[in-house]
């Protein structure tokens, strides 16, 4: 392929530079624990929390970061979570076994999404906080805490289906959450059921990174409580949900230049720069580009707190334009968030062996067999473009320059299918058998959401490290309990 290489370099933060600048260190975990090998870093979790409580704290504003557990089900990064006074969302019976098990008390656990009468039974017996998506779960809940005579539940409602004032603007739709229109039937059931349930707050899911739709939504979550208040309810927080994103590249630029390509090579003004001409959503159609592009704004300049900070200076044009952070703060209301991915943030990297490296006899990229299938590294099943790292098992001769090599990455399993990238990916150097490739920001959603023992092959391993006396240690995750490690002062 001809052209300057389109790089897709990923942003590193402190810690996670650190441990991918420890060639050695790598290469011994992964000898000792397999291929692939998830390497999660605790601490730095901690952080990103400290990073929304301080964007609380610019707006004056009281309530809880609830870390959303689905996105990596790491023991060790809740663990450490746990010793902080973050919350946890959950989402099935297993992650509220968990939370508890890891140290977080009722008061600090939501209970969300989709619940089976175990679930649901669990969160009302140990008096956590259960998200109401429907009156039909509502129902169940209350019929629960009547049959087994428990205390009352504190709920949040989970609304949808919003609309802005003025202009005609609905947020997406979702399959979560009770629409807005709907809301006095809702709260008439609520009142029935005063003696099961006490309404603490409502909220919103989107998936979406509009800050334009999200703010229609809280904003239709502040009328929503003076809907309840006017009733006599209390409820006194707004849970804004996830979504914050994630900055995963470290160059605006390249992301920008690699869009910009890969339009061209779908219209044909270009050489491919997928395999099989796959165009992440967009197709030619005679010449004209159609479609959507389905890929991870992989560049956000505004993500994480950031994002919420953007979101809480909003205006709200139902109350006179007014931030939105100023009418949570006028109200004394609580504000609840659920990061899941932003908290994640820099907190690990996925390890891979190189097995093979080939030469095609029809010339184009290298192929680059990996220890690892797609579904240990996924990246693309969540749209992110990012090159990996080259972890050299051997460092280059002194003076021989590397060279870029343009090359295909595919995993172990007998599948044509089973493609690390689709992309041809730019390497500063080429990889050869030994060596290991490290993706780096894998910890939200891409190290085990889409895990699989397909053909009999393991999962991937994963461990904890952390810093201690200006070197690196690790344990399995498993085994990682804050008041046992040096890093977790």
């Amino acid at each position: 392929m001809g052209g300057q290489p389109l790089y897709l370099e990923p942003r590193l933060g402190r810690r996670l530079r650190s441990v991918l600048e420890s060639p050695g260190w790598l290469h011994m975990l992964a000898d000792a624990l397999g291929s692939p090998l998830h390497v999660v870093i605790p601490d730095q979790i901690v952080e990103n929390f400290d990073g929304f409580r301080s964007t609380y704290g610019r707006h004056h504003l009281s309530g809880q970061v609830f870390f959303a557990h689905k996105a990596n089900r790491s023991s060790a990064v809740l663990r450490r979570l746990a010793a902080t006074d973050a919350g946890v969302d959950v989402a099935s019976l297993g992650e509220l076994q968990r939370a508890l098990g890891s140290g977080f008390a009722p008061d600090r656990i939501m209970a969300t999404g989709p619940k089976n009468p175990e679930f649901l039974w669990l969160a009302a017996r140990g008096a956590v906080t259960v998200g109401i998506d429907a009156p039909e779960e509502l129902e169940q809940l209350a019929v629960l805490v009547r049959t087994y005579s428990l205390p009352r539940v504190r709920i949040l409602l989970r609304l949808s289906g919003f609309e802005a004032a003025g202009v005609r603007v609905l947020s997406r739709r979702s399959r979560f959450g009770t629409p807005v229109r709907e809301l006095a039937a809702v709260l008439d059931m609520i009142e029935r059921y005063a003696d099961a349930v006490d309404l603490t707050g409502v909220g919103y899911h989107l998936d979406t990174t509009s800050v334009t739709e999200k703010a229609t939504a809280l904003e239709g979550c502040l009328r929503a409580l003076e809907e309840c208040r006017s009733r006599g309810l209390r409820p006194r927080a707004v849970d804004v949900g996830g979504g914050f994103g994630v900055n995963y590249l470290a160059d605006r630029g390249q992301w920008e230049r690699y869009t910009t390509e890969l339009t061209g090579a779908v219209l044909g003004t270009r050489p491919p720069l997928t395999r099989g001409g796959h165009g992440y959503g967009l197709r030619n159609e005679g010449g004209t580009l159609r479609g959507t592009l389905g890929l991870y704004p992989a560049h956000r300049p505004a993500a994480g707190a950031r994002y919420l900070d953007e979101l809480l200076t909003h205006p709200a044009p139902s109350f006179g334009g007014r931030p939105l952070a100023e009418l949570l703060l006028e109200h004394l209301y609580d504000l609840y968030a659920e990061p899941g991915r932003a908290l994640l943030d820099q907190c690990g990297t996925t390890l891979a062996k190189v097995l093979e490296v080939r030469t095609p006899r029809d010339g184009g990229p290298l192929l680059v067999r990996l220890a690892a299938k797609a579904d240990d590294v996924a990246l693309e099943e969540h749209g992110v473009l990012m090159d990996p790292i080259v972890v050299p098992r051997h460092a280059a001769p002194s003076g021989d320059p590397a060279e870029p090599a343009a090359v295909q990455l595919f995993g172990s399993l007998c599948l044509e299918t089973d493609l690390i990238t689709r992309r041809t990916v730019h390497l500063p150097r080429r990889p050869e058998p030994g060596d290991l490739l490290a993706f780096a920001n894998t910890a939200g959603y891409c190290m085990d959401f889409h895990a699989t023992r397909a053909q009999d092959q393991p999962v991937a391993r994963k461990v904890a490290v952390w810093q201690e006396g200006g070197s690196w240690r690790w344990c399995l995750d498993d085994e990682y309990w804050p008041i046992s490690v040096g890093g977790a002062q």
